[in-house]
């Protein structure tokens, strides 16, 4: 973990600052049932939410980015989620607290996804947080998304903050690669999504923690 204090930490969106899964698994059942298929409950979608519309697509049809016919069902499946895209998401419970912890001790923080920018400001704007985030850095913010470390960087040169005193929190495997790549500290979010990769105690992270709250304990 980072020595010297904590000057910022940044949160991936998508199962660790946010649970997107209602308003993302909501517009993959849309589009299933557009397509004369049943609904798949919450509980087999949620695990694949992080991976955005590879996963869902993956999960909802079992198609690679490869395969045909791939691009119109994810043509069809953003139009859809855009139409919802605030409906059933919120913070998850206690990172308000965390978020207006940080805020008191003037510890920068922000939000590095790769959610496409389209959908990361708009939900900032809905969840009331892009006024008080320090940077707000999407998937095609730089040319390479996580796990290049290119967005994390971007962030800490918003805020003016080293790497070396950061925090990077994150849900998923490419998250915590690339904290490390970007010379972070790494938190492994275990009230997240996880996806469907090795366990999240295979992933390196310098440290797991299971609930929101329990990052105010490092910084």
């Amino acid at each position: 973990m980072p020595e010297g204090g904590i000057r910022a930490v940044f949160f991936d969106l998508d199962g660790t600052l946010a649970d997107t899964a209602p308003d993302l698994g909501g517009a993959l059942n849309e589009l299933r049932a557009e397509l004369g298929r049943p609904m798949l409950d919450m509980a087999v979608v949620r695990p694949h939410v992080s991976a955005g519309t590879r996963g869902m697509l993956g999960i909802g049809f079992g198609l690679k980015p490869d395969d045909a016919g791939y691009g119109e069902h994810a043509k069809r499946f953003l139009k859809l989620y855009a139409e919802r895209l605030c409906v059933g998401t919120r913070l998850f419970e206690g990172m308000q607290d965390v978020l207006q912890e940080l805020e008191r001790r003037r510890i920068a923080w922000g939000i590095v996804t790769n959610k496409p920018a389209r959908f990361t400001l708009q939900l900032a704007d809905c969840l009331k947080v892009s006024g008080r985030a320090t940077a707000i850095v999407s998937g095609d913010s730089t040319p390479n998304p996580k796990p290049a470390p290119d967005g994390l960087l971007l962030a800490c040169a918003r805020a003016g903050v080293p790497p070396r005193l950061t925090l990077y929190v994150g849900d998923d495997l490419r998250d915590i690669q690339a904290g490390r790549a970007a010379g972070m500290g790494t938190v492994a979010a275990a009230w997240g999504y996880l996806g469907d990769g090795p366990p999240i105690e295979e992933w390196g992270a310098d440290t797991t923690i299971a609930k929101p709250l329990d990052l105010l304990r490092l910084v």
